[in-house]
Protein backbone atom coordinates (compact mmCIF):
# COMPACT_ATOMS: atom_id res chain seq x y z
CA UNK A 1 0.00 0.00 0.00
CA UNK A 2 2.87 2.63 1.23
CA UNK A 3 5.14 1.53 -2.09
CA UNK A 4 2.04 2.40 -4.52
CA UNK A 5 1.04 5.72 -2.74
CA UNK A 6 5.17 6.75 -2.78
CA UNK A 7 5.18 5.11 -6.70
CA UNK A 8 1.83 7.57 -7.44
CA UNK A 9 3.64 10.74 -5.56
CA UNK A 10 6.57 10.49 -7.35
CA UNK A 11 4.82 9.79 -10.58
CA UNK A 12 2.84 13.03 -9.68
CA UNK A 13 6.24 15.35 -9.57
CA UNK A 14 7.66 13.64 -12.81
CA UNK A 15 9.52 16.57 -14.56
CA UNK A 16 9.53 15.32 -18.50
CA UNK A 17 5.98 14.46 -18.57
CA UNK A 18 4.34 16.86 -16.03
CA UNK A 19 6.62 19.90 -17.11
CA UNK A 20 5.71 22.95 -16.03
CA UNK A 21 2.83 22.02 -13.62
CA UNK A 22 5.50 20.05 -11.43
CA UNK A 23 7.26 23.13 -11.58
CA UNK A 24 4.41 24.90 -10.20
CA UNK A 25 3.40 22.50 -7.62
CA UNK A 26 7.37 22.50 -5.86
CA UNK A 27 7.49 26.14 -6.19
CA UNK A 28 4.37 26.35 -4.33
CA UNK A 29 5.14 23.65 -1.78
CA UNK A 30 8.58 24.79 -1.19
CA UNK A 31 7.41 28.20 0.00
CA UNK A 32 5.24 27.08 2.59
CA UNK A 33 7.02 25.84 5.84
CA UNK A 34 8.12 22.77 4.42
CA UNK A 35 11.59 22.36 3.52
CA UNK A 36 11.60 21.62 -0.34
CA UNK A 37 14.00 24.03 -2.91
CA UNK A 38 12.07 24.36 -5.77
CA UNK A 39 15.39 25.65 -7.69
CA UNK A 40 16.69 22.12 -8.98
CA UNK A 41 12.79 21.56 -10.45
CA UNK A 42 13.29 24.94 -12.14
CA UNK A 43 16.66 24.17 -13.54
CA UNK A 44 16.41 20.69 -14.32
CA UNK A 45 12.91 22.35 -16.63
CA UNK A 46 14.69 24.63 -17.93
CA UNK A 47 17.51 22.63 -18.95
CA UNK A 48 15.34 20.01 -21.28
CA UNK A 49 13.32 23.63 -22.27
CA UNK A 50 15.76 26.45 -22.60
CA UNK A 51 13.44 28.20 -25.06
CA UNK A 52 10.82 28.21 -22.00
CA UNK A 53 13.21 29.70 -19.34
CA UNK A 54 10.36 32.88 -18.92
CA UNK A 55 7.82 30.88 -19.24
CA UNK A 56 9.26 28.28 -16.24
CA UNK A 57 10.30 31.57 -14.40
CA UNK A 58 6.94 32.89 -14.19
CA UNK A 59 5.43 29.68 -13.72
CA UNK A 60 7.83 29.29 -10.36
CA UNK A 61 7.47 33.17 -9.14
CA UNK A 62 3.15 32.60 -9.06
CA UNK A 63 3.46 29.09 -7.66
CA UNK A 64 6.45 30.84 -5.05
CA UNK A 65 4.50 34.03 -4.14
CA UNK A 66 1.17 32.14 -3.72
CA UNK A 67 3.16 29.79 -1.56
CA UNK A 68 4.64 32.86 0.77
CA UNK A 69 0.22 34.11 0.34
CA UNK A 70 0.10 31.01 2.17
CA UNK A 71 2.33 31.61 4.97
CA UNK A 72 0.64 35.09 5.10
CA UNK A 73 -2.97 33.86 5.83
CA UNK A 74 -1.45 31.00 8.20
CA UNK A 75 0.65 34.07 10.32
CA UNK A 76 -2.56 36.03 9.87
CA UNK A 77 -4.66 33.30 11.49
CA UNK A 78 -2.33 32.44 13.74
CA UNK A 79 -2.40 36.05 15.80
CA UNK A 80 -6.49 35.16 16.20
CA UNK A 81 -5.52 31.83 17.97
CA UNK A 82 -2.56 33.05 19.86
CA UNK A 83 -2.71 35.48 22.51
CA UNK A 84 -0.44 38.03 20.96
CA UNK A 85 3.10 38.88 23.46
CA UNK A 86 4.54 41.68 23.93
CA UNK A 87 6.28 42.95 20.38
CA UNK A 88 9.88 42.55 20.21
CA UNK A 89 12.16 45.06 18.26
CA UNK A 90 12.15 42.79 15.44
CA UNK A 91 8.44 43.11 15.43
CA UNK A 92 8.31 47.01 15.47
CA UNK A 93 11.63 46.82 13.07
CA UNK A 94 9.20 44.66 10.31
CA UNK A 95 6.15 46.45 11.60
CA UNK A 96 7.57 50.42 10.79
CA UNK A 97 9.35 48.77 7.29
CA UNK A 98 6.15 47.39 6.08
CA UNK A 99 5.67 44.96 2.87
CA UNK A 100 8.88 46.21 1.07
CA UNK A 101 10.60 43.63 3.61
CA UNK A 102 8.98 40.69 1.66
CA UNK A 103 11.35 41.48 -1.06
CA UNK A 104 13.29 39.07 1.22
CA UNK A 105 11.59 36.03 1.35
CA UNK A 106 13.38 34.35 -1.50
CA UNK A 107 15.88 33.63 1.54
CA UNK A 108 16.35 30.40 2.99
CA UNK A 109 15.36 29.99 6.12
CA UNK A 110 14.11 33.59 7.27
CA UNK A 111 11.94 33.64 3.95
CA UNK A 112 9.09 31.81 4.71
CA UNK A 113 8.55 33.33 8.47
CA UNK A 114 8.90 36.68 7.20
CA UNK A 115 5.63 35.82 4.88
CA UNK A 116 4.37 34.45 8.41
CA UNK A 117 5.17 37.85 10.13
CA UNK A 118 3.24 40.33 7.76
CA UNK A 119 0.25 38.26 8.05
CA UNK A 120 0.52 38.03 11.81
CA UNK A 121 1.03 41.99 11.94
CA UNK A 122 -1.54 42.19 9.27
CA UNK A 123 0.08 44.28 6.58
CA UNK A 124 -1.95 45.10 3.55
CA UNK A 125 -2.16 42.07 1.32
CA UNK A 126 -1.41 42.92 -2.01
CA UNK A 127 1.44 45.16 -1.53
CA UNK A 128 3.31 42.21 0.46
CA UNK A 129 2.14 39.91 -2.74
CA UNK A 130 3.51 42.24 -4.98
CA UNK A 131 6.99 42.51 -2.71
CA UNK A 132 6.93 38.86 -2.44
CA UNK A 133 6.36 38.60 -6.09
CA UNK A 134 9.55 40.70 -6.82
CA UNK A 135 11.73 39.29 -4.89
CA UNK A 136 11.00 35.63 -5.70
CA UNK A 137 11.26 36.92 -9.32
CA UNK A 138 14.85 38.09 -9.11
CA UNK A 139 15.91 34.89 -7.27
CA UNK A 140 14.46 32.36 -10.13
CA UNK A 141 16.11 34.68 -12.50
CA UNK A 142 19.44 34.91 -11.14
CA UNK A 143 20.05 31.20 -10.62
CA UNK A 144 18.51 29.96 -13.23
CA UNK A 145 20.55 31.69 -15.07
CA UNK A 146 23.90 31.22 -13.60
CA UNK A 147 23.20 27.37 -13.57
CA UNK A 148 22.33 27.51 -17.12
CA UNK A 149 25.77 28.94 -17.55
CA UNK A 150 27.67 26.63 -15.85
CA UNK A 151 30.11 25.05 -18.36
CA UNK A 152 28.49 21.45 -19.19
CA UNK A 153 32.37 19.84 -17.91
CA UNK A 154 31.49 21.43 -14.66
CA UNK A 155 28.53 19.29 -14.39
CA UNK A 156 30.64 16.25 -15.89
CA UNK A 157 32.97 16.58 -13.04
CA UNK A 158 30.46 16.95 -10.57
CA UNK A 159 28.37 13.86 -11.53
CA UNK A 160 31.71 11.51 -11.78
CA UNK A 161 32.21 12.60 -7.90
CA UNK A 162 29.17 10.73 -6.74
Amino acid sequence: MLESIVTQVIAWFALPKNGLATVFLVSLISATLLPLGSEPAVFAYVSMRPDLFWLAILVATVGNTLGGVVNYWLGRGAKQVVAPERESHYMRWFERLGPKVLAFSFLPVVGDPLCAVAGWLRLPLLPCTLWMALGKLIRYIAMTAALMWVPESWWTALKNLF
